[in-house]
């Protein structure tokens, strides 16, 4: 029996309503749209994990992905969004990238045992293949990713 090849798929939370949504990564273009809700699900810019979601992403997840472990108050943590937002822009379609406030996901937080903030997560397949604790410069971060300096 041959199989037709499936394109990567992220899943990921809506931003509007927290349904899980399975993405084609290949059809991007397409602006895909929650199934529950009819808004758009953008992936052009980091997007929200949570305690409830984390698993469902990492579980359906093909692409690599990043979580930003941050809280709202931190400045470090603002240093790091303008280039964490470029990488998502640069690489989506090829990774994920998560934020995870640490404030209101206390579960996850001690799970992946994030004691500083920002604290980057990289998993492939599920499992976690990369940390770094503190601010990164965008080519550190596509190291850490393992994308050698792409985008």
């Amino acid at each position: 029996m041959s199989r037709t090849k499936v394109g990567k798929r992220a899943t990921v939370a809506c931003p509007f309503c927290a349904t899980l949504n399975r993405v084609d990564l290949a059809r991007l273009a397409d602006r895909p749209k929650c199934g529950s809700c009819g808004r758009p699900i953008l992936l052009d810019r980091p997007v929200a994990a949570t305690d409830a979601t984390v698993d469902g992403v990492l579980g359906g997840t093909d692409v690599p992905v990043v979580i930003d472990g941050y809280a709202d108050w931190c400045g470090p943590c603002k240093i790091m969004a303008p280039i964490l937002d470029d990488f998502a822009r640069d690489h989506q379609g090829e990774v994920l990238v998560t934020k995870l406030d640490t404030d209101r996901s206390p579960v996850t937080t001690q799970r992946f045992g994030i004691r500083a903030i920002p604290t980057l997560l990289v998993f492939r397949g599920g499992r976690e293949t990369g940390r770094h604790a503190g601010v990164l410069s965008r080519e550190q971060l596509d190291a850490l990713v393992g994308l050698g300096g792409r985008g």
